[in-house]
């Protein structure tokens, strides 16, 4: 599989800054790495009651970068609530 354009990461996770963007791209992961962190993202407890370890290499990768992200987001949510 080829790595990820610009495109399918918009079509996966929505609007996404460019730092974001060229965070992701630059692990050279796949749509089928980035989909399966995102599946980790969600909830992770049905992956781990399937057997399956914690995402490891650029799905890894791509999960640090998803999780960094969520804190920010939640973060900004957060201060404009204050």
């Amino acid at each position: 599989m080829a790595a990820l354009m610009r495109d399918e990461v918009v079509a996966v996770l929505g609007r996404v800054d460019d730092i974001t963007l060229a965070e992701i791209i630059g692990t050279g992961a796949t749509r089928q790495e980035l989909a399966e962190a995102v599946a980790w993202m969600a909830n992770d407890e049905p992956l781990f009651n399937a057997g399956r370890r914690l995402a490891t290499g650029r799905t890894g990768r791509l999960l640090e970068i998803l999780a960094a992200r969520q804190e920010d987001d939640e973060a900004l949510l957060e201060a404009g609530r204050a």
